[in-house]
């Protein structure tokens, strides 16, 4: 039986603990057989670090490294904090993952809302399950306090900023 709320919490913690590094709060696990295998939060400790490090694909890159053999990841669930944007949801299907959950949605860059129908042949047979506003309220929560930040300036104007600062907390 899948237990969507109890692997978002972990995903919530490691976004949590990016937020306390002053980093954008995105969590992420990918579990398999009810077991995680892999995680990541967005905390960059230096180096040349570029969009391309979202913490979905760090987490995605984990797992790859150490895949175990005759691993399917079509049989893996992806869970973040917050919707992947287009360039993490089509790196995780075009290597084969199939259910992704999400917290909180990404109203500027969301990519999970792409009808792959509409698309060529490589994707348009692709049966891709979404789930979201998992633990939406904790997501939300996480990203408001980041976005509060004074001294924060990722998207600090953006159309994800304002939406996410006017949303309420649901009690």
């Amino acid at each position: 039986m899948e237990d969507h709320e109890k692997y978002m919490q972990v995903a919530l913690q490691y976004a949590a603990n990016s937020l306390e590094k002053g980093e954008f709060p995105v969590g992420c696990v990918i579990v398999l057989n009810d077991r995680i295998v892999s995680a990541s939060g967005r905390i960059h400790t230096g180096g040349n670090v570029t969009e391309m490090d979202h913490t979905e694909i760090v987490a995605l890159r984990n797992l790859l490294e150490k895949k175990e053999e005759g691993q399917m990841l079509s049989d893996v669930t992806v869970y973040s904090t917050m919707e992947p944007c287009l360039m993490c949801f089509s790196t995780l299907i075009l290597n084969g993952v199939r259910k992704i959950v999400y917290g909180y949605e990404d109203v500027m860059g969301g990519g999970t809302n792409l009808s792959l129908k509409e698309l060529n042949p490589l994707y348009n047979t692709m049966q891709v399950e979404i789930v979201k506003g998992v633990c939406r309220n904790q997501s939300l929560k996480l990203f408001q306090e980041f976005f509060k930040r004074p001294d924060n300036l990722y998207w600090k104007d953006s159309l994800l900023a304002q939406y996410t600062l006017q949303q309420e907390l649901k009690k």
